[in-house]
């Protein structure tokens, strides 16, 4: 069994290693690729039964109703806040995504970050690379002995959780779901409104959905202690980024992200203007083996609808 035409919206030759578009090749009769800004979309929609998009492309009502024969959409990331899976599902549509891909390579950022800042290790390799050696002028604390707050306990703030653990740190956690498992190794779960408050170091891993919207929304931006040092994996939408500027003024928090390319080019300059807010490229998702692990997945995804055995499919 095959798909009889697969519309590929944002995803281009360079996304999948060769040996992964043969196995997708395999698995359908005719593929039609397109940026997401294509015009030709809405025509191509008219007989897909398949659509697979990139990071952060809409599937919504209107898409899904233009494309009467569609089955199955599949997103080539974790994140699927931008397809209507309330609306797909209604129409018995599998809608699928890439979890867990990424999971070591971006918690194992998040302490990258996190060092890079406490140890002031940026600083020290440049002066160092002009010749001075000394340690006159440098700070730093630990990770021991800090509460860690994991907001979002998923896979990536599971793991985060543990690793945090391991550094010593005080680590507890806010999730809409009690993890029972991890509070038994000695993570404990806490109201988030008084975590966030009580917290010297907070990571957010939540994806984007309508009830994630501004969860750090102003009154929990401005609850939070001085000194703090806040690292958001998360896409933007997560953040009142206008509350977050004004606590940026104060000059007593740190605000990290590796999203910054998905910013609006104004919201970029204003936040990145502020010392204290630090942004990445989006690198939390990118090594050897993420890279590998998510192709896998998601050709596997597509295998395993066809033999009628849907697997990562979202809710």
């Amino acid at each position: 069994m095959k798909f009889r035409k697969a519309l590929l919206v944002n995803i281009t030759q360079d996304n999948l290693d060769p040996i992964y578009w043969k196995r997708l090749d395999g698995l359908i009769e005719r593929k039609v690729m397109l940026p997401k800004d294509s015009l030709r979309i809405q025509e191509e929609l008219a007989d897909t039964d398949c659509i697979l998009t990139g990071f952060q492309i809409d599937v919504g009502k209107k898409e899904i109703d233009t494309a009467p024969n569609l089955k199955y959409v599949s997103v080539l990331a974790t994140a699927y806040g931008k397809i209507d899976t309330d609306y797909a599902r209604k129409k018995g549509i599998v809608v699928t995504n890439v979890p867990g891909y990424s999971t070591e390579s971006v918690a194992e950022l998040v302490f990258a970050v996190i060092l890079e800042k406490m140890r002031d290790v940026a600083r020290a390799k440049k002066q160092a690379s002009q010749g001075n050696y000394l340690e006159d002028g440098f700070q730093a604390s630990e990770i021991k002995g800090k509460v860690f707050a994991v907001l979002g306990l998923g896979n990536i703030g599971g793991r985060v959780a543990q690793i945090a653990k391991g550094f010593g740190a005080d680590v507890r956690y806010w999730s809409k779901h009690r993890k029972k498992d991890l509070e038994k190794s000695g993570i404990k779960f806490q109201n988030a409104d008084t975590l966030i408050k009580e917290a010297d170091i907070v990571s957010l891993h939540f994806a984007e959905t309508s009830e994630t919207k501004h969860f750090l929304n102003r009154k929990r931006i401005n609850s939070i202690k001085p000194g703090a040092l806040i690292v958001s994996t998360v896409p933007n939408e997560i953040t009142d980024l206008d509350a977050l500027e004004e606590r940026l003024k104060k000059k007593d928090i740190t605000f990290i992200s590796d999203h910054s390319d998905e910013l609006d080019p104004k919201d970029a300059k204003r936040l990145s203007k502020y010392e204290n807010c630090i942004l990445y490229p989006p690198i939390g998702y990118i090594s050897d083996e993420a890279r590998i692990a998510k192709q896998e997945i998601f050709i596997g995804n597509m295998e395993s609808f066809l033999k009628g055995k849907p697997q990562n499919q979202v809710k």
